[in-house]
């Protein structure tokens, strides 16, 4: 059982950066793949990042790529996603996931945390 908490949103002006965090707890979330994704009020759940588990080699969605950076501390079983440069259409609450697969969609997913707000205005 892995359970995933989040924390770091909030409101800022496009342009600006915030970084979110992800703390997990289970003895076996090391062994897990972690995804951000994301869902604007109306819209479908979309993928924004993953970090694979052992590799720690990441994956980004084209619209966050060169933006965003997902890392991870598995010493202290936190996943982390920098996020610079950022725009209204990124606004949108944030969750993580975590599973034995990790793919680009949510449906790879296990474990999900409750979401954090990032709002950004222009």
């Amino acid at each position: 059982q892995v359970q995933l908490v989040e924390s770091g949103g909030g409101l800022v002006q496009a342009g600006d950066s915030l970084r979110l965090s992800c703390a997990a707890s289970g003895r076996t979330f090391n062994t897990y793949t972690v995804g951000w994704f994301r869902q604007a009020p109306g819209k479908e759940r979309e993928f924004v990042a993953r970090i694979i588990r052992s590799s720690g080699y990441t994956l980004y969605a084209d619209s966050v790529k060169g933006r965003f950076t997902i890392s991870r501390d598995n010493t202290r079983n936190m996943v982390y996603l920098q996020m610079n440069s950022l725009k209204p259409e990124d606004t949108a609450v944030y969750f993580c996931a975590a599973g034995s697969v990790g793919g680009t969609s949510p449906n790879y997913y296990r474990y999900w945390g409750q979401g954090t707000q990032v709002t950004v205005s222009s």
